[in-house]
């Protein structure tokens, strides 16, 4: 069709002409008139009438593929429609540039966010499901059911597994470990046995070869059925032999720990490092074959140590095989409580069970089990995923509203489309393309925004994730997904912007879109109730890390210095000690490596008052090894009784005890009374209670008794030279141990530590709090724009009259606020509810005041107004004549 020659024809003419050969005959009659009378009335000079008529030509010509000519041909194929919808789709998205790239950014970082939330838990959920016949390993639980108060564990007696194994016949085989640092777990300082220069390794266990064999795990070198079976024998990772034994194969090589240079132990093999997604991560295993902690203790059923694995055979019911195992507590368990003439023997065998938790399980679905390696939540997992959607949603939220905001702008596009022959669903696939188009777009940039920030969320979340480019699910996942994700958000704005009525737009109804705001308002609302719940979590987060660093827990963890790996000394050990005291800059030293942080030594033992054994329960009591200096180095309280002191001989049977165990076991004046365990002893001294576990705890019964525990040396310094002090206790070391580094950390680090978990959370819940904030502001930027540019004829006109430019900025940002407001009425008791489950997992805890919402509330609002008022100033600084001429 050629351009009409503007200057030959009156309007009614033209107009007529350029849709003759368009319309459906059942709508030509009455558009034909009601544009005749729109352009009769409205082209008023020639350059305005150009313009208009400009605009119809350039919209039909436009609109031309998708018209149905009266000569009755049909519609193009479905290839050609879909290649002319992605081009003006693509020409809509270069002419508003502004928009698209808010549309596409929001969606972005909302693309990112899952990204890398999904990652995150793809890894979670993968746990322990690489071992062979992992639907067959199961892990066994203790539980003690005390009238409905309920303790799990997982530490059983050393001929527990043997028993297992013995007496009931669907149990193929069943192993165990011992990780404990008591027994010289843990960690240690390692050499091979032709060097002298010692390397602290951590990784230590003690463990069976069957339960090597129960999870199967691949061998480098050595056999794996008889890797352990020998006394005196280690297996190492590959990356410790790769370490140690560069290029060569160990098996048959000897190490020696701690010094032991009488004990070394035979490398009996070497397995493949321990996946990042296994429960169980150890780099040293040494066999339990031939080995014993004390005389006896692998027949004794009065001591648990051992965390036990069984495999059964295949087709067993693990349920039966739940009840049967029960048989253990009254053929093994009870008889030796009766011997030790525990006065509850009976109703604990009934108080106590067992359940087998499938291997899969264990990383994520650990609550409430006390267990030696540190684990997931699968809480965590959900509550992660659900921040993931909110923050794609609120993209989606943004493309919706963008998209209904600016409908005003395809109104006319709309309405000429179906009078020239469109049909609803036609542009329903319109506008979903375009949406599609966002989508993919978005989807290419937010694979590329998570890829760069992987690094940054790898240490946030403690992994070590990496971006799965090469696998063969994850293009057609992602094409996939923006599909679906595309198709989501453009939905309701593509039955929205489809149903205009043609007659009324074509009249110049065209202010729908800016007058609807009901939905707009209503998404403004949920963006912004995400992001304040997100802030008050954080805040709140945040809090209780402080609350837990900076609460007074009874003992003085600052300026104390630990050395560890001072057991490797030997008889030196005291001479250090006396030698570190010498220092001016040492105001007093202690040596145990019982100490209240995790990952030292503990031990716990049965308590009874001395001789009614026969009469009470028994308390569980955590015993600590300690020297005459501990409790001064440590600044602990002793509110009654006195302190050991090394002059009394007679200290050595005597124990002090905090006000803990005094109540537990009933003691009201406990200077002088006598406990026992397995030896009696006298109470010298209480000392007031403190936290020596993590404060998600209470505080347990303890006592302190003198004894030898070597391995850390702890030291109450100077700060103010600290380089000088450390400078002057390495040369003591080096003076002492030539062969072997000094390592050392102070206790309020060590501290520190222990909260790792929480302070990571904050830190996530930080991230996404600014991710989300980010997408919700993209948002309202675009919609304060838009409503400037709808706005922009009523705001001259005000000026004109006289506004100022304070209500100038009130008209534009009054309504935002309003939402922001009613944002935070919804998120504040959601976040509260939220937060105080979370607080409960501690037995200390913060307080959640009104002025963490206060806080929140202030900084939305606040955010809300920086994001608007650049674009509510700017309308109020225009000269109105600019936007009254264009009229």
């Amino acid at each position: 069709m050629s351009r009409p020659h503007h200057t030959e024809h009156k309007p009614p003419v033209l107009a007529t002409r350029l849709l003759t050969g368009f319309l459906r005959d059942d709508l030509l009659e009455e558009v034909q008139g009601d544009l005749e009378e729109d352009f009769y009335h409205t082209a008023r000079t020639q350059s305005i009438f150009k313009a208009k008529l400009h605009y119809w030509y350039e919209v039909l010509h436009y609109l031309r593929p998708f018209a149905i000519r009266k000569s009755g041909s049909q519609n193009l194929n479905h290839y050609a429609m879909f290649q002319n919808y992605f081009k003006i789709g693509w020409r809509n998205m270069n002419k508003q540039r502004m928009y698209s790239f808010i549309k596409v950014g929001g969606f972005a970082l909302g693309v990112a966010a899952c990204l890398l939330i999904s990652l995150y838990i793809k890894d979670e959920l993968s746990y322990d499901l690489h071992y062979p016949d992992a639907d067959r390993i199961y892990r066994v639980i203790g539980v003690y059911n005390d009238n409905g108060e309920i303790e799990k564990g997982v530490w059983f007696q050393a001929p527990f597994a043997n028993a297992l194994k013995q007496d009931y016949p669907e149990i193929e085989k069943a192993g165990r470990y011992n990780s404990s640092e008591l027994f010289g777990a843990g960690s240690n300082q390692i050499r091979r046995d032709d060097q002298l220069e010692n390397t602290y390794e951590e990784g230590f266990v003690y463990a069976d070869q069957e339960l090597l064999e129960i999870f199967q795990i691949p061998m480098v070198y050595g056999n794996l059925k008889h890797c352990l079976d020998e006394p005196g024998t280690l297996v190492i990772t590959k990356r410790k032999a790769d370490k140690y034994f560069p290029n060569e194969n160990p098996v048959g090589k000897l190490m020696v720990i701690n010094d032991q240079v009488k004990d070394p132990l035979k490398i009996g093999g070497v397995i493949e490092d321990f996946p990042s997604n296994s429960h169980l991560n150890f780099d040293f295993i040494v066999t339990m074959k031939g080995r014993q902690f004390w005389d006896g203790e692998q027949n004794y059923w009065g001591a648990t140590n051992y965390p036990t694995y069984i495999k059964v055979k295949q087709g067993t019911n693990v349920a039966q095989l739940e009840k049967k195992m029960n048989g253990v507590i009254s053929k093994y368990m009870l008889p030796m409580w009766l011997k030790e003439e525990r006065a509850n023997a009976y109703d604990l065998a009934k108080k106590v069970s067992l359940t087998l938790q499938p291997v899969k399980d264990i990383h994520l679905r650990n609550a409430g089990i006390e267990d030696p390696l540190g684990h997931g939540d699968i809480r965590f997992v959900w509550l992660f995923g659900a921040i993931a959607i909110f923050i794609l949603l609120l993209a989606c939220v943004n493309f919706i509203n963008l998209s209904t905001a600016k409908s005003a702008n395809r109104a006319k596009e709309v309405g000429l489309r179906k009078t020239v022959g469109s049909m609803r669903s036609n542009i329903i696939n319109q506008f979903l393309t375009e949406s599609l188009l966002y989508s993919f777009f978005s989807f290419v940039f937010g694979m590329f925004i998570a890829w760069l920030l992987l690094p940054y969320f790898n240490v946030l979340a403690s992994k070590h994730l990496e971006f799965p480019w090469g696998e063969w699910w994850f293009a057609p996942l992602m094409f996939a997904a923006s599909i679906v994700i595309g198709l989501i958000a453009g939905i309701y704005p593509s039955f929205y912007l489809s149903s205009f009525k043609p007659i009324a737009v074509l009249k110049g109804n065209l202010s729908r879109g800016s007058k609807n705001a009901t939905t707009r308002s209503a998404l403004v609302v949920f963006q912004f109730t995400t992001s304040i719940a997100l802030i008050i979590a954080t805040v709140i987060i945040y809090r209780q890390v402080e609350y837990i660093l900076n609460k007074k827990i009874g003992f003085e963890k600052d300026q104390v210095l630990l050395i560890q790996g001072t057991n490797t000394l030997g008889d030196k050990v005291k001479t250090f000690k006396d030698e570190l005291l010498q220092l001016s800059q040492v105001k007093s030293a202690t040596v145990s490596d019982y100490l209240p942080i995790r990952g030292t030594k503990r031990n716990g033992n049965a308590f009874w008052n001395d001789g009614k054994q026969k009469e009470e329960k028994s308390v569980g009591v955590q015993i600590w090894e300690v020297d005459p200096d501990y409790i001064k180095t440590l600044g602990m309280k002793i509110v009654d009784g006195r302190d050991f002191n090394r002059d009394i001989v007679s200290d050595s049977a005597s124990i002090i005890i905090n006000q803990k165990m005094a109540k537990e076991l009933g003691l009201k004046d406990p200077i002088g009374k006598r406990v026992a365990n397995w030896r009696p002893y006298t109470i010298i001294g209480v000392v007031e209670d403190f936290n020596f576990e993590s404060l998600r705890e209470e505080i347990h019964p303890l006592c302190f008794v003198l004894g030898n525990s070597p391995r850390i040396v702890s030291a109450k310094v100077d700060t103010q030279d600290m380089a000088g002090t450390l400078a002057s206790i390495e040369a003591i070391w080096k003076k002492l141990s030539p062969h072997q580094p000094i390592r050392y950390t102070f206790l309020d680090e060590s501290f520190s530590r222990m909260y790792d978990d929480v302070k990571r959370m904050g830190s996530i819940f930080t991230s996404f709090a600014i991710l989300a904030i980010v997408v919700a502001c993209l948002g309202l930027f675009a919609l304060s724009a838009f409503m400037v540019e709808q706005r922009g004829k009523e705001i001259s006109i005000r000026l004109v009259l006289g506004a100022s430019l304070n209500s100038i900025f009130n008209l534009l940002t009054l309504n935002f606020i309003k939402l922001v407001l009613i944002s935070m009425l919804i998120a504040a008791p959601l976040a509260w509810y939220m937060m105080q489950k979370w607080l409960e997992d501690f037995s200390y805890r913060t307080e959640i005041t009104w002025d963490i919402f206060v806080l929140a509330g202030a900084m939305s609002i606040l955010i809300a107004l920086l994001t608007i008022s650049y674009q509510s100033i700017r309308a109020a600084l225009v000269k109105p004549v600019n936007n009254l001429r264009s009229e």
